[in-house]
């Protein structure tokens, strides 16, 4: 036995430590340094809003870089000019939206276009200049050096505009109705203090019958739906104010807006619908290892924004499954992800790449071996806030999911929590997505269970750590 010991404690003196493994990492062979020529043929250029500067290999051409205008023209002869050449891979900043009509001729013209981010290529040495800023993303770009952004295919571009559009309309529409309550104020009208939703049923007619020029508050009262828990008294108190001319013009004018609005609103949804049903189907695949059948779910009613169309239906017939099983994602929250990053799971290697590329993983800052700062990466991404949002919602949901995301919040905060339950929900719309799996909640109680069962696991272990055992409690008889 302690010859035996003697070997396993030579062993482990043997073995590098943490600081070696750091140095092992950190040598450089200076023999070959890694840097080999990834993209021969290739072309760099420096998007602006009126002119682009494309540099390519000197050896290539004696005109090492060129300008060309921004009109369609120009950009054609651009491709022309690099086709000429034997130009195959073109990498480009993503500058604002001035990149976005040249990126559409270059791969239209079958080139291999790589989008970078901006911050990934500003340590240029030297004073900087367009004809330089081109130079340097030919020679980062040859030498593999550069990453290519996400961009979906052009059927989810179609998508994701209108998708944005209509979201656009909506936040309009938001700010109309949060101008009306201001203008409802002023008057001293107090409609929004008895009404949940003044854009309701009754609270449209009230607004619409005030516009008309009905001043009497016990008329206005009788619009009152069945529904509404106020009485008919407190509604004629909230209707008893001051009738200014300057405001009243103002409700009209935010009323007429926000129809205005909801006609926008509609148009969106049609367009949304006829490109949906261009859109081919997929095939629901049974995955392997798939829970036993259970239950329907129940259905999730339909917030006030979905469109009129069943999206719902569309987004499972072009997807092969139903992300609004998955507790906390409801339809518009399905479009939103699916319009911003597609159908296809393959441009991510793993569920941690893609939770990684949405910003949902733990980043550490280190330098010289120390963890300066933990936190999250600082990625803009309107699919990473709609899992978010989605997280947040699970704090009153008696599922699976809603029972870990309380036991997170107790124990690491609102804020962490949010996040971890959003890494959650992104991996599980990407097995679903990636593999066909259709996802299955087994409710409050078998998440409970499982903790209850783990954390006896764990007791029983520290216990036999320490040279204790774990006696379960009788049982109360009464």
């Amino acid at each position: 036995m302690k010859a035996q010991g003697g070997a396993d404690t030579a062993a482990k003196a043997a073995r590098p430590n943490r600081k070696q493994r750091r140095e092992q990492q950190r040598k450089i062979w200076t023999d070959n340094p890694g840097l080999d020529v990834v993209h021969p043929n290739a072309a760099g250029i420096d998007v602006g809003n009126s002119e682009h500067y494309v540099a390519i290999a000197p050896e290539k051409s004696p005109e090492a870089v060129r300008r060309f205008g921004c009109f369609t023209a120009d950009l054609r002869d651009l491709a022309q000019f690099l086709k000429a050449h034997g130009i195959v891979s073109v990498v480009m900043q993503s500058t604002g939206v001035y990149w976005i009509p040249l990126y559409d001729v270059l791969e239209e013209a079958g080139f291999e276009v790589y989008l970078v981010n901006a911050r990934d290529t500003k340590n240029l040495p030297g004073r900087k200049s367009d004809v330089q800023e081109s130079q340097w993303l030919l020679k980062l770009h040859t030498f593999g050096l550069l990453r290519n952004s996400f961009h979906p295919t052009s059927e989810i571009r179609v998508l994701r505009a209108y998708w944005r559009q209509r979201t656009e309309h909506i936040h309009t529409a938001t700010e109309c109705v949060q101008r009306m309550q201001k203008a409802l104020t002023q008057m001293n009208l107090q409609l929004a203090n008895v009404i949940t939703d003044i854009m309701g049923l009754t609270g449209q007619k009230i607004l619409r019958a005030i516009l008309a020029g009905e001043r009497d508050a016990d008329k206005l009262a009788k619009l009152r739906n069945w529904r509404i828990q106020a009485s008919h008294e407190e509604i004629v108190a909230s209707l008893t104010g001051n009738w200014r001319a300057e405001l009243l013009f103002t409700l009209k004018q935010e009323v007429d807006r926000y129809d205005f609005c909801q006609r926008q609103i509609g148009e969106c949804d049609q367009e949304i619908e006829i490109h949906l049903n261009t859109l081919a189907s997929r095939p629901r695949e049974t995955a392997r290892g798939a829970q036993p059948a259970m239950p329907p779910k129940k259905r999730k009613t339909a917030q006030g924004n979905s469109p009129e169309f069943g999206l719902g239906q569309e987004l499972a017939r072009i997807a092969g499954v139903d992300f609004t099983r998955i507790d906390g994602i409801n339809v518009l929250t399905a479009q939103t992800i699916i319009s911003e990053v597609g159908l296809d799971m393959e441009r991510w290697k793993t569920e941690a790449h893609f939770a990684s590329w949405l910003g949902l993983c733990p980043y550490n800052a280190v330098s010289g071996g120390k963890v300066l700062r933990r936190g999250t990466r600082k990625v803009v991404n309107r699919a990473a806030t709609a899992f978010r949002i989605a997280a947040f919602t699970l704090r009153r949901s008696d599922s699976y999911l809603g029972a870990q995301y309380r036991r997170f919040r107790g124990k690491l905060g609102a804020p962490k929590a949010i996040t971890a339950m959003a890494h959650k929900l992104a991996v599980l719309f990407y097995r679903m997505l990636r593999f066909g799996q259709e996802y299955v909640d087994r409710g409050q109680q078998f998440y409970e269970e499982k903790y209850r069962q783990q954390q006896i696991s764990w007791l029983n272990r520290k216990a036999a750590q320490l040279g204790f055992s774990v006696i379960p409690a009788a049982n109360d008889p009464a």
